[in-house]
């Protein structure tokens, strides 16, 4: 063992600071190296002892020259400082293992495996990006915008945990170029791409439940927006804090960042199916907050933009999931959350026999809302059944949203453990989590 890892890390309060969490997400380690000293009364020789850098080299990053962007650095300074692997997206470090629970291990095999792939894609970004330079092209930057949109195809099929270092390598290479790059219109490009990447990446801590690190990953996204003043991608990276506001059951926060949302996007004349978008994500914090005639209220906004929506519309790529399916079905679980069974379960099931096939998370959600709203209306039975689909979907899609969703539908059945079926349910759901 080397003396850095025998040493005690960073303090765990730091570690969970705001400003920590942003700055190791943007892996800065200028920020990083000097919120160690302020707060954590690490000063530069204990850092570069902790990390294996010398005193110079720790004086050099703290006053911002040179960047660093070398993964066996990043990976000492992560062991040194015990730095949690995913808080500078990095898989978990192998001193993090141990504390993992028993009944996680399926999921951490299958991180065990991800190191190689994180660090060979991330060297091997960092390699392009050197040999880039400046030679940006336009079918370079149509490469890029297509693998992001196989990312999110992906994702919405599979999951984001296998995909997790592959679009952070694809991040760091494009903040790599980034730098590189004179031309503003190829800037102002690569700033966008790389603002999706890393909200892309920010929407799979989401999912994975690791909240934190999933907000880092968002205010990177807003930041790089921000540069370019992209007021509408803006806009749904707040709708994407709303929602994880929804989740975390800060129902305030959603509602304000929603209408944040909604005012950023009205400063770039937001289109009409964005705004529509922008307000379901208020609806869900108003039934979040359980205000009926809030909730109503946002919805019909909701449904008034929709309703405007036209072919000639110039809508962003991002937005352009948000059709009358997703309206529907949204509308249904909002209604749900408010507990108006009768008027959700319609919208919910018609929605499940639009919405595409191959969208398995997302059916996987959708099944669970609708098992919920059967539940609701007492049609226990029926409610099993449709659970057990969504139990189905959940065993072939890496989600651990939607697996915790069916954790609580195992808790409401706790009524009816009379009912064979939802002994059976509940069994299989326990089996799943196990």
């Amino acid at each position: 063992m080397t003396e850095s890892a025998a040493q005690p890390g960073l303090p765990s309060r730091l570690l969970v600071d705001p400003e920590m969490i942003s700055a190791c997400a943007a892996r800065d380690f200028a920020r990083i190296f000097q919120l160690a000293k302020r707060r954590g009364g690490f000063h530069p020789s204990r850092i570069a002892r902790a990390c294996e850098l010398t005193p110079s080299r720790v004086s050099e990053v703290m006053k911002g020259k040179p960047k660093i962007t070398n993964m066996d650095i990043i990976e000492r300074i992560a062991d040194g400082l015990r730095i949690p692997g995913r808080m500078l997206g990095l898989a978990d470090r192998h001193w993090e293992r141990p504390a993992v629970p028993a009944q996680r291990r399926p999921v951490v095999a299958a991180q065990q495996a991800s190191p190689v792939l994180a660090r060979t894609t991330s060297d091997l970004d960092d390699t392009l990006a050197i040999a880039a330079g400046t030679r940006v092209t336009q079918p370079v930057l149509r490469s890029l915008q297509a693998s992001i949109e196989d990312y999110w195809r992906r994702d919405d099929e599979h999951g984001g945990e296998a995909l997790r270092p592959a679009v952070i390598g694809q991040l760091n290479y494009v903040k790599g170029i980034l730098r590189d790059t004179e031309d503003p219109n190829f800037q102002r490009s690569l700033h966008g791409i790389a603002a999706e990447l890393a909200r892309l990446t920010g929407w799979t801590y989401f999912d994975a439940r690791q909240h934190s690190t999933a907000r880092g990953y968002f205010t990177e996204s807003l930041r790089l927006a921000r540069e370019i003043d992209d007021r509408q991608f803006i806009a749904n990276v707040l709708a994407c804090l709303s929602l994880q506001a929804t989740y975390q059951d800060k129902a305030e926060d959603a509602i304000t960042l929603a209408r944040a949302a909604q005012d950023s996007a009205r400063l770039d004349r937001g289109t009409p199916r964005l705004m529509a978008m922008l307000h379901m994500r208020e609806a869900f914090g108003h039934a979040s907050a359980h205000d009926q005639g809030a909730t109503h209220e946002a919805i019909r906004e909701a449904q008034h933009h929709f309703g405007r929506i036209a072919p000639t519309d110039d809508d962003p790529a991002w937005v352009q999931y948000f059709d009358q399916t997703k309206l529907t079905v949204d509308t249904g679980i909002a209604l749900g959350q408010l507990g108006d069974a009768t008027a959700a379960e319609p919208l919910i099931a018609e929605a499940l026999r639009t919405e595409p096939t191959t969208n398995l998370r997302g059916r996987a959600f959708h099944t669970f809302w609708l098992a919920r709203t059967q539940l609701q209306c007492r049609r226990v039975e029926l409610a099993c059944a449709t659970a057990g689909q969504a139990l189905d979907l959940a065993a072939i899609v890496e989600s651990p949203r939607v697996a915790a969703h069916l954790r609580e539908f195992r808790q409401l059945l706790r009524p009816h453990h009379r009912t064979p079926a939802a002994v059976e349910l509940a069994g299989r759901i326990a089996e799943l989590a196990g």
